[in-house]
């Protein structure tokens, strides 16, 4: 199960609006074959490690991250394939909340005559594919915010001139998180100040870059930034209100419309209607307070320069300091590690 969790968790970003999911399967005490949810959610894990398995799928037993799932649509249905496949037990991590499967696709596979063992590693499984459950179950992607600061949690010093706060090795850290999401998302603001691509430029993670999202209200981004001439190549959605300008309509960029900008409950069903699981936000201080007053940030990553910027320097969250956002939504530190010079520590939401 391991194994499984492990494949999957290399997928997350690459598969919306699906899960990740992970399939292993064993035989004779050998894993003879793996799988996982392919780029763009299908075909699903449990179709790949079949395929590469075939015949000698035959008595085996797959570990499967996921709850097979049990409704046919653009893919098969995992459960009537490992029946067909004639494993002999399927040992899988947690349920999908899905409707169409939720305990159907166990059921089938039960009715079959295959043992079914369930809550293999569940916490973990429920952890890596958080984004999926949230889209079900609340109608809103994960959210994760990016946060990265001096020491005294500042974005830039009183003239808003500093560009980059923390070294190297943290902004590669950082493209790392972009591979591992859905969608990243910024204000006009940063894109009107910094021109960002928004991409992933780790080597070999290029074709990883998430979609890229600019909240606008007023269609403001321009025709000539970098976002909008690299649309044809990696998607850009622009979020705005009213109706937006047909030179942005005709330029390769997908334009959704809100009713309240403010609103980011409604940024947030629209974004998972859209099919988004997993959302970045790397915005400027005014986009990450509207996130950090929303109550729905799930996780946070606060890279840490050594230095302090000091008075009169931005806050990375207008109107409140990191740490008293992080006490009073209760958010509890998991992880930290050193990052060359700097600091990653993880926070995610208590419960």
């Amino acid at each position: 199960m391991e194994k499984a969790l492990e494949l999957a968790r290399g997928q997350l970003g690459q598969v919306w609006p699906n899960p990740a999911v992970g399939c292993v399967l064993v035989k004779n005490g050998v894993i003879i074959a793996e799988g996982v949810t392919q780029k763009h959610g299908r075909p699903h894990g449990e179709q790949v490690a079949l395929d590469k398995a075939g015949d000698d799928a035959t008595g085996a037993t797959a570990y499967v991250s996921l709850e097979p799932c049990a409704h046919v649509g653009k893919t098969p249905s995992c459960a009537k394939l490992l029946v067909e496949a004639g494993v002999k037990r399927v040992v899988y991590a947690c349920g999908d909340p899905d409707v169409r499967t939720c305990g159907q696709g166990g059921d089938i596979l039960r009715q079959a005559g295959i043992d079914v063992d369930a809550g293999l590693m569940e916490a973990e499984a429920l952890e890596l594919n958080q984004g999926f459950f949230l889209k079900v179950q609340q109608n809103r992607p994960m959210v994760s915010l990016k946060l990265a600061t001096s020491n005294d949690g500042k974005i830039a010093d009183p003239s808003s001139a500093s560009q980059w706060v923390t070294g190297e090795a943290a902004r590669d850290k950082g493209h790392e998180m972009r591979a591992s999401h859905d969608a990243i998302l910024v204000g006009v603001g940063t894109v009107l100040a910094d021109d960002p691509m928004l991409d992933c430029r780790l080597a070999g993670l290029e074709h990883r870059s998430p979609v890229r999202i600019v909240l606008d209200s007023k269609w403001r981004t321009p025709l000539s930034s970098k976002l909008v001439q690299s649309a044809g190549n990696i998607p850009l959605w622009i979020v705005g209100l009213g109706q937006p300008p047909a030179e942005l309509m005709v330029s390769g960029v997908k334009c959704l419309s809100l009713a309240d900008k403010k609103d980011m409950g409604e940024l947030l069903k629209l974004l998972a209607g859209e099919g988004i699981t997993r959302l970045l936000v790397e915005g400027g201080a005014k986009v990450n307070a509207s996130f950090a007053t929303s109550g729905m940030v799930d996780h946070v990553a606060w890279f840490k320069a050594p230095h302090d910027i000091g008075a009169g320097g931005l806050g990375a969250i207008a109107g409140m300091e990191i740490e008293d956002f992080l006490k009073d939504a209760d958010f509890n530190s998991i992880n930290s590690e050193k990052i060359g010079k700097d600091t990653l520590v993880n926070f995610s939401r208590a419960g």
